[in-house]
């Protein structure tokens, strides 16, 4: 028998600590305007000192069952989709099955960039359609701010931290995820990485002074990936649920950059009214960045049950995602 999965709760969480453009005017050569004309970034949010991906990830799972009205003990798995886990293992998702106390949840990371969350929802709705389980907690946190080279004007003022899930549970027919597209071209691994602190590369005394446990981006390159691989996502993803871009209700993508997010609303012909935009105030938080959006989208009534919501991403692998969903 196969089953339906759908949305029920999101939840999100981020630092209270605010980095705003002004503030990097200080510690880099660059400016407001500056940062603002190429990425529409005005702050961003980072974690303070002694803080982990698992204490914002917690956050917005327990957030994300609150709204749903489900308890930890129901939950039946959480996949966390993150390139900064609290350490390489355990993973982070299994500190978060026990601080939630989700005593019978069995947990993995995912690691697949700023697209984790469109690939963690597609895992999470396939094992509750195959009957497999009734619930997973889905969720994306990302601090970015541990991996950023602070003294790199071109990608320092790009990060920022936060956390976001969904609660994915059995739904009617006719909600819920309608169709997915994932993706990945791992020759372009070369344009977003972090080179050191795996086994190609072993933490040394020499990776650290070359600054290499940092991430490093080729941003020409990101964009012109970026701006194609969201608008044939999507249309894919589009076909597959029978629909068009006159059906989409709330375009949901992610928050990398304000020109790549014009250039998807134009293609598509959308009103400004209809694409979530939280760039300006959050930065690039990775793979937490659409969740973190479509939890205020919910939250605000922008998104409404009903409604059908386009989710699309692309991020180091490279990788990118598309999701058709009816709330």
């Amino acid at each position: 028998m196969s089953y339906h999965a759908g949305i029920v709760g999101t939840g999100s969480a981020l630092p209270t600590r605010i980095l705003t453009n002004a503030d990097f005017e200080k510690m880099v050569d660059t400016n407001d305007e500056w940062i603002v004309s190429r990425t529409g970034i005005r702050e961003r949010r980072i974690a303070e000192e002694g803080e982990a991906t698992s204490d914002y990830a917690t956050a917005a799972c327990q957030n994300a069952l609150d709204a749903a009205g489900v308890a930890a003990e129901d939950v039946d798995l959480v996949i966390c989709a993150t390139v900064t886990p609290d350490m390489m293992f355990p993973a982070t998702a299994c500190l978060i099955q026990d601080r939630l106390g989700a005593t019978h949840a069995a947990a993995f990371d995912l690691s697949a960039a700023c697209s984790g969350f469109m690939y963690g929802v597609t895992v999470g709705s396939g094992l509750i359609e195959s009957g497999v389980y009734k619930n997973v907690l889905v969720v994306a946190g990302d601090l970015l701010s541990r991996i950023t080279d602070y003294e790199d004007r071109s990608t320092c003022v790009l990060f920022g931290d936060g956390a976001g899930a969904v609660l994915l549970s059995r739904v009617e027919e006719g909600r819920g995820v309608l169709a997915s597209d994932l993706g990945s071209d791992g020759s372009g691994a070369k344009y977003l990485l972090q080179p050191a602190g795996g086994s190609r590369m072993p933490a040394s005394v020499e990776s650290v002074e070359q600054r290499q446990h940092y991430l490093k981006m080729e941003g020409r390159e990101t964009f012109k990936f970026a701006v194609k691989a969201m608008a044939s996502s999507t249309e894919r993803v589009l076909e597959q649920a029978g629909l068009t871009k006159q059906d989409i209700d709330v375009l949901v993508p992610h928050q990398a950059n304000i020109r790549i997010i014009e250039a998807a609303r134009t293609r598509f012909g959308l009103d400004e009214d209809k694409v979530v935009v939280t760039i300006h105030k959050y930065g690039n938080t990775s793979a937490s960045s659409i969740p973190i959006a479509l939890d205020e989208a919910v939250r605000s009534g922008r998104a409404k049950p009903g409604d059908v919501i386009v989710m699309v991403g692309f991020g180091g692998g490279l990788t990118w995602g598309a999701l058709a969903v009816r709330l």
